[in-house]
């Protein structure tokens, strides 16, 4: 069951979004860089809905618009998501700084008890920072020096 839900990437990059990216609309998802089309975004976040990861909830400003939430079972997987992200950052291109990387890696209790702070809090301050196309290139550069010691 968990794979059906969760084993494709867009998937993942959602619930990723919403935990440590702080998005909660469609339109954060659609402009995330993904390249995730409207119509398998709408499918995907009627997917996580159905299958008890997210929910949503009209916004406060502007009762037509809705934010998307995770639900219990929805940070519940943020260990998870934590190791998927470390590991993603020392074997495969990411555009993540090497700081906030190795914080995260040395510091997983702390990342996550914010992670969940911020969940219970409702507050949507990111976790990981946007980054800008002259750190993506710094930071492959930093971790290709890395992973040949």
């Amino acid at each position: 069951m968990a794979l059906e839900l969760l084993g494709d990437r867009w998937s993942l990059l959602i619930v990723r979004d919403l935990m440590v990216r702080g998005y909660r609309t469609f339109g954060e998802f659609l402009r995330s860089g993904e390249g995730i089309a409207t119509n398998i975004l709408a499918d995907r976040l009627r997917r996580l809905e159905a299958g008890g990861i997210l929910y949503t909830e009209p916004a406060a400003e502007d009762g037509r618009s809705l934010y998307y939430r995770l639900t219990k079972k929805g940070i519940a997987l943020a260990p998870a998501m934590l190791e998927l992200l470390v590991w993603g950052a020392h074997h495969e291109e990411t555009a993540a700084p090497c700081a906030v990387i190795d914080h995260m890696e040395q510091n997983r209790a702390a990342v996550l008890a914010e992670t969940y702070r911020r969940w219970k809090e409702r507050d949507p301050t990111p976790i990981l920072p946007p980054f800008t196309t002259s750190e993506k290139s710094a930071t492959l550069q930093s971790r290709k020096g890395k992973s040949s010691q």
